[in-house]
């Protein structure tokens, strides 16, 4: 397929609820740098101001949108009590790296530049994403401390792609079979860096970056998802060099599983999630 056909057949799949999950509210913006962002509030609010959450959607760097993530992001605003910023971060092939990236870190930039305006608090602003918009959050995080700004509180990286490595223990025992395939990330690289000596730059690859002095982050995995191992790297490579890291893993989940409601480990992990990341805001704010 084509990066265009991709997302026309992810989009005809697609089934929004009938009822989408009630929040406080929620709006779609264009921030100046011409991104286009989903802004929800929570239903409850906990904290005045709010934690600010920007949020990258997974889809191999190719294809999902906002609508795709938008009962994700309901979620975590309404269990975290945050506003979450969810961005539309140009796609690949059309648009290759480091576009993605640049994308969220301006959205960061924005997010915390109009915090007050938001009702939020820049302070406590945490960057994620899922699958390749983990990918995303985690560069972002390394942007942040290379570039001098924003201050980022938290990461939370969501089953992340982190390394273009194929050989993995988990790429070679969950290759096939189990819904996200060694093949289809072979091609979503292929996408997004089609240069093969591009995908070792630690914004590409955040596994090859110096990661002393980033944000404390939550990592979760799922036990049948080939990116299992890289994840698991990241997150003992992060503690290695002295970042505060949570690392959950679902064993019995597949990759994407946060995205597929029916399932009743994705409403866990997402309650668990929010709870990880509303922990590490506190310790935060304790320091």
């Amino acid at each position: 397929m084509t990066g265009a056909q991709a997302r026309a057949a992810v989009r005809a799949r697609f089934r929004p609820p009938t009822a989408p999950r009630p929040v406080g509210a929620v709006r779609d913006s264009v921030i100046p740098v011409g991104l286009p962002v989903r802004i929800y509030w929570p239903a409850m609010p906990l904290t005045c101001p709010l934690p600010l959450v920007v949020f990258a959607h997974g889809g191999g760097f190719v294809f999902c949108d906002l609508d795709t993530h938008d009962d994700l992001c309901r979620s975590l605003a309404n269990d975290i009590g945050a506003v979450v910023v969810s961005v539309d971060y140009r796609l690949a092939p059309e648009s290759p790296w480091p576009a993605a990236a640049e994308d969220l870190y301006a959205a960061v930039c924005w997010a915390a530049e109009r915090a007050g305006e938001l009702g939020a608090d820049a302070a406590r602003l945490v960057v994620a994403g899922d699958s390749a918009g983990g990918n995303l959050a985690a560069v972002t995080a390394i942007l942040a401390r290379d570039r001098g700004g924003p201050r980022i509180a938290g990461q939370a990286l969501l089953y992340p792609v982190i390394a273009a490595d194929f050989t993995t223990q988990s790429y070679r025992q969950f290759a096939t079979g189990y819904y996200n395939t060694a093949a289809a990330m072979a091609w979503y690289w292929d996408q997004y860096i089609p240069e093969v000596s591009d995908r070792t730059h630690p914004h590409a690859s955040p596994l090859h970056a110096d990661l002393s002095g980033l944000p404390p982050a939550v990592v979760l995995t799922a036990g049948f998802d080939p990116l299992r191992s890289e994840a698991d790297q990241y997150a003992e490579a992060l503690a290695a060099k002295g970042v505060p890291v949570l690392h959950r893993r679902y064993c019995g989940a597949i990759h994407g599983f946060m995205t597929m409601p029916a399932l009743a480990v994705a409403g866990e992990a997402r309650r668990r999630v929010a709870g990880d990341i509303s922990s590490i805001l506190k310790r935060c704010a304790d320091d």
